[in-house]
């Protein structure tokens, strides 16, 4: 993936996608979008395909960023153009189905690529667009994965980790989204600040629990992808997760604050999901559980802190 012949295709034109084309046309890389919509102004440097969902011969480098709800039928379509000999990278903060499969388990499903790789961290969508330094998490099996990664979208203003643990990333980004919007929750609602530290420390604990139950490493959840990206939240007022918290937390009505915000947000389907797959698991998650509650204009506020001051201990400060 080096030297000015290189390409990348895009599959995705919302905010995330055209986010990831522009870090890459600002590398020098060939970067075409794929999408249906063609009132979507693109990034500088930034092509349309010609043909939606048909990957161009030059491009080795495949990225999707498209909602979790129809990866399953993108991968499906985009499976005929691919073969083993390129690399597939995803964006994309949800996990599939009632027994939560991940993105990158989909397109092993549903294409011949093999070598694929996930990108998380703490990294929005508006730095990334418009070139302001920005961090990264890549995780992956494959080291030419990360190499290309960092070739396509590391540069003066992008810096992008790696990991080997590609199921922590992606279990990472997911719970990570669900636990931003207890956040934002938490700023609307007033929580102070001490007791917004406590939360982080306490949801990553149990984010980590849920991650290990399925052989994610635990140094994955603590790190970039994991503590890192929900740290960011609560500066990130402009994080989709922390707005939907926000106004609903205000006492906005799901459908309308959603409305308001014009976008889908993955952990408003993820999250009741993910709590019932922790009752099944009998892994204790009473923060994910609470924002549940939230979603559904339940008291979440007082839950979170009910959660947080009833739990278990486990024995350690550290909980």
């Amino acid at each position: 993936m080096s030297g000015s012949g290189r390409a990348v295709a895009v599959i995705g034109a919302g905010s995330w996608g055209l986010a990831l084309a522009a870090a890459a046309a600002r590398s020098g890389t060939k970067t075409r979008v794929h999408s249906r919509r063609h009132d979507v102004a693109l990034p500088p440097g930034v092509e349309r395909a010609e043909e939606y969902l048909r990957i161009e011969p030059d491009a080795r480098l495949v990225i999707l960023a498209v909602p979790s709800d129809v990866v399953r039928d993108v991968a499906r379509r985009i499976g005929d153009h691919l073969d083993g000999r390129h690399l597939v990278l995803h964006g994309i903060r949800g996990l599939t189905g009632p027994d939560l499969e991940t993105v990158g388990d989909v397109l092993r499903d549903e294409t011949p690529a093999r070598r694929i790789g996930a990108l998380g961290g703490p990294a929005l969508s508006e730095d990334l667009l418009a070139g302001r330094p920005s961090v990264l998490v890549c995780g992956s099996h494959f080291p030419e994965v990360t190499a290309a990664a960092t070739a396509v979208l590391g540069g003066p203003t992008v810096r992008l980790y790696t990991t080997r643990d590609l199921r922590g990333v992606e279990w990472a980004s997911a719970l990570v989204g669900c636990l931003a919007l207890a956040v934002g929750y938490g700023q609307g609602a007033g929580m102070s600040v001490g007791i917004t530290a406590a939360f982080i420390s306490r949801a990553m604990s149990e984010a980590s629990r849920l991650a290990q139950a399925v052989g994610a490493d635990e140094r994955t959840m603590m790190g970039l992808a994991g503590y890192g990206d929900l740290l960011a939240a609560i500066g990130q007022g402009e994080r989709p997760e922390v707005r939907l918290g926000r106004a609903l937390a205000k006492g906005s009505k799901l459908d309308e604050a959603l409305a308001s915000l014009g976008e889908r947000v993955e952990v408003v389907e993820l999250a009741p999901r993910v709590a019932s797959w922790a009752d099944k698991q009998k892994v204790p998650a009473p923060i994910f559980h609470a924002v549940v509650h939230a979603l559904q204009g339940g008291h979440s506020a007082a839950a979170l802190v009910d959660g947080l001051m009833t739990g278990p201990l486990l024995g350690s400060a550290s909980a």
